[in-house]
């Protein structure tokens, strides 16, 4: 394992602080080679997916034996704010599970990185407030809370591409 990611614990506001730890947790995930990522939001709408520095991250996180779950109520801020994800998520495809919580109240949503090593939660979207953390505790909640998304109140979303016959 992997040791403990460079990455603050403990919690932050504002959008330009959210932002930056995105950034960070996905430069750390690529530098760490991090196995499995989590990303959940309503709808992505002020993530920094789109940035060059953010996708060339995910470029160098991405290969065989890597995972990225992706869970939203949809993806249509995703598809409008972010081109270079989604040419990026084109290309890696297989390694990466899109999920879709349409039926879902998009503020039960949860709005959160998760990943073996660290996680962000930001329990205030609106605000940009949330906590960051490395602490088992933190991670497992999290994750099964995830997993409740992706197992029972989701459904397959975003697809790499849309094919007609």
């Amino acid at each position: 394992m992997p040791a403990a990611p460079q990455l603050p614990g403990g919690r932050f506001e504002g959008r330009e602080a959210f932002q930056q730890l995105v950034r960070d947790a996905l430069a750390c995930a690529a530098r760490e080679g991090w196995p499995e990522l989590m990303l959940c939001d309503a709808s992505f709408h002020d993530w920094p997916l789109g940035e060059r520095a953010a996708v060339e991250s995910l470029q160098q996180w991405a290969r065989s034996g890597r995972r990225l779950t992706l869970i939203a109520a949809g993806y249509d801020e995703v598809v409008r704010r972010h081109a270079r994800f989604v040419q990026w998520r084109v290309r890696w495809d297989h390694i990466i599970v899109c999920r879709r919580a349409g039926a879902a109240d998009p503020q039960d949503l949860p709005s959160a990185i998760w990943s073996p090593h660290w996680v962000l939660h930001r329990h205030d979207p609106l605000r940009c407030r949330g906590v960051t953390g490395t602490e088992p505790e933190r991670r497992i909640l999290l994750r099964e809370s995830l997993l409740e998304w992706v197992e029972r109140k989701s459904s397959p979303g975003f697809p790499a591409s849309t094919l007609g016959l």
